[in-house]
């Protein structure tokens, strides 16, 4: 484990994650003795840009020809101190995942 960043929630309570090598050069975070970094942001506003692209996502599957009557995304969720979150990668490219559903119709 690289070290810790710590997310303060709206009403006070500390998260920690595992934090990575950021891999970006000559960028380094000041940690505390034992490696926590304190990130900028709080939990919460971290999440916001996932949460807006969650609903994004779910309106264009909602919203299209195909009418799925269950719809389920996953995202890998990567924080960092000083980005907040970010949808991470999976492979080469960001990682999503989408399931559509469908029920056979009662008159069937």
């Amino acid at each position: 484990m690289d070290g810790l960043v710590e997310f303060r929630t709206d009403d006070g309570t500390v998260v920690a994650v595992e934090a990575g090598a950021d891999g970006r050069p000559g960028s380094r975070l000041v940690a505390r003795g034992d490696g926590t970094v304190q990130a900028a942001r709080t939990f919460e506003g971290a999440l916001e840009g996932v949460r807006a692209a969650a609903e994004s996502a779910l309106r264009v599957f909602r919203d299209g020809a195909l009418q799925p009557d269950g719809v389920e995304i996953e995202f890998g969720v990567k924080l960092s101190a000083e980005t907040g979150a970010i949808i991470a990668k999976g492979t080469a490219e960001g990682h999503l995942v989408v399931k559509l559903t469908w029920s056979p119709s009662a008159g069937s």
